[in-house]
């Protein structure tokens, strides 16, 4: 029984752990519904990353999704108002199910821009 626990325990210690990350990835969807099929990432790549990029002129608005794996954890945002882009990452089993779609172009400061603009426009004109 001994010899059988201590080849046991020789067995575990030496077998590598295979815990490798799985990530939604999807390039440049038009929705979060178009990212949602599962990659297991390479060995090093210890973040899921969602990088998302909406724009929205007058009337006409789009986004952009991107999803996948990396080794480095690059969180980032602006809001410039008529465009809007948000990087964020985590790393647990398919945590970047979420589109990041609570980033969104600012419509309060697209028409303070629009404001300025034709105040600037009417004095320039004046």
């Amino acid at each position: 029984m001994k010899t059988f626990l201590f080849a046991l325990l020789a067995a575990v210690l030496c077998v590598e752990p295979a815990h490798l990350l799985v990530c939604f990835s999807c390039k440049d969807a038009s929705s979060n519904w178009a990212c949602l099929t599962p990659v297991t990432c390479s060995e090093g790549e210890d973040h899921c990353v969602t990088t998302y990029f909406s724009t929205s002129v007058g009337s006409h608005s789009g986004q952009t999704i991107s999803k996948g794996c990396a080794s480095i954890c690059p969180n980032a945002g602006i809001n410039i108002g008529l465009a809007a882009a948000s990087v964020t990452c985590c790393d647990s089993f398919l945590c970047n199910i979420s589109g990041a779609s609570s980033v969104k172009a600012s419509y309060t400061v697209m028409a303070m821009g629009i404001l300025a603009s034709i105040i600037c426009i009417l004095r320039v004109g004046a």
